[in-house]
This record gives C-alpha cells, sequence and structure tokens, in this order.
C-alpha cells in the first residue's frame, strides 16, 4: 500500500529520525527528514507529504507548536512521539490536532501499524459503498467525495480524525454510540481507555460546528449512553 506515500519525520535526535526512515523504507515509502519544527513547515511547502511523524520536545519550535500551526492550513496525519507517558501531553497533543500519539521508546511493529493504519483513514476518509454522498441535518452538511464539512454555508475545517468522527456519526444520525465504540469504528483497533481520546476531539468538533458549543445543536451527548447527532 505504501509505496507512493511519502513520510516526512521530525525528530531533533538524528539516530531517532534514521532508526524510523530504516522502519518506514522497509515499507517501501518515501521519507523526508526535519530536525525541528521550523525546517518541518519549509519542507511541507515545498513536498507533497502524506503523514508526519513529530516529536513534541524540540529546539527552536516544538511538536505542539508546530502541528498547531500545520493545522491553520492541512489535515495530514500527525502522529506525535514522546519520550513522556503523561495523559496531559497526550491530551495537549490531540487538543492541538494531532492524530496518534506514541511513546518512546515504541515497538517498531506496532508503529508502522499506526503509521498504515493514519495513511489508509487518511486516503480513503468517507469511503462508505452505497450511502449517500452528501448529508445535510439542518444545515450541518457533510460532502463524503470531497470530505468538506460546513454549517450554513460556512465552510468548517477538520482533522482527518474529526471528519471521520463526525461523518460515522451523521451517517448513522440519530443513533447513539458509546466512547467504545466510536474507538472501535475510526481508529480501528480495540478500545483501552480511550474516554479522555474520543471525548477530546468530540470537543474540538463542537467548538468548530456548534454555534454555542456549551448546548450543542448537533452533536449531543445521551449520559450514560454516549454521543449522537441529533436529527
Amino acid at each position: 500500500m505504501s509505496e507512493q506515500y511519502t513520510v516526512l519525520v521530525v525528530d531533533d535526535e538524528k539516530e531517532i529520525r534514521e532508526a524510523i526512515e530504516i522502519y518506514l523504507k522497509n515499507e517501501g515509502m518515501k521519507v523526508l527528514q526535519a530536525q525541528d519544527g521550523l525546517e518541518a513547515l519549509r519542507i511541507l511547502k515545498e513536498n507533497q507529504v502524506h503523514l508526519i511523524i513529530m516529536d513534541i520536545m524540540m529546539p527552536k519550535q516544538d511538536g505542539i507548536q508546530t502541528t498547531f500551526k500545520i493545522r491553520e492550513e492541512k489535515n495530514i496525519p500527525i502522529i506525535m512521539l514522546s519520550a513522556k507517558s503523561e495523559d496531559t501531553d497526550k491530551v495537549l497533543g490531540l487538543q492541538v490536532g494531532a492524530d496518534d500519539y506514541v511513546t518512546k521508546p515504541f515497538n517498531p511493529i506496532e508503529f508502522i501499524a499506526r503509521v498504515k493504519s493514519q495513511l489508509r483513514r487518511y486516503m480513503k476518509l468517507g469511503v462508505y459503498e452505497g450511502l449517500s454522498k452528501e448529508i445535510d441535518i439542518k444545515g450541518l452538511r457533510l460532502i463524503q467525495e470531497t470530505k468538506e464539512v460546513s454549517v450554513n454555508g460556512e465552510q468548517v475545517r477538520l482533522t482527518p480524525l474529526e471528519y471521520k468522527i463526525l461523518e460515522f456519526l451523521m451517517v448513522n444520525a440519530p443513533r447513539v454510540f458509546s466512547i467504545d465504540q466510536i474507538y472501535e469504528k475510526v481508529w480501528n483497533e480495540p478500545s483501552y481507555n480511550a474516554e479522555n481520546t474520543v471525548a477530546v476531539h468530540i470537543r474540538k468538533i463542537r467548538e468548530k460546528i456548534e454555534i454555542n458549543p456549551k448546548e450543542p445543536k448537533y452533536l449531543k451527548v445521551v449520559w450514560g449512553i454516549g454521543y449522537k447527532i441529533e436529527k
């Protein structure tokens, strides 16, 4: 699946960049390297990149700042790397738009599986065979073919995972889904302590599609059960 894909590896440690490059090249991927966030932004302007692997702690411009900057213009999947395992780092990374999070040191086989999962999701986002390519619910409009989302005609920019969650809930509206069901459907892996991860993405979606996120019109919580899109 991977020979046509380009991955940008951003880490201030040369040994880590080169180790990751070996793993990815063994899967047939093209690899670009950057040693800090500023260099990564320059490379992104000059190259087509399908996925970014981003260290959090870097000089000049760290991974959080760089991810925030990238998300102003692009929805490329971003996997964050960190030597820490604290939930605060993980949540912060997800809040600014990261799609996944890997703690160093990591298992190469699991790491490659996560990379491939993100690439599949990014390249095939929104494919639901036999279903309508456009969904409109009270002014919330999603076009599956182009992956565009708008509210009352105003375009909304979502990350790949935000889009996938919203699409899943809209396609199945007004059915209610638990956090575990959402995680397993969207992340395509078993749910384990997924509550924080899903909640962060739900909050970010609400901030983008709701006039008042605290009193949502579209994405509603059903207490003790899960979430749904109100029809």
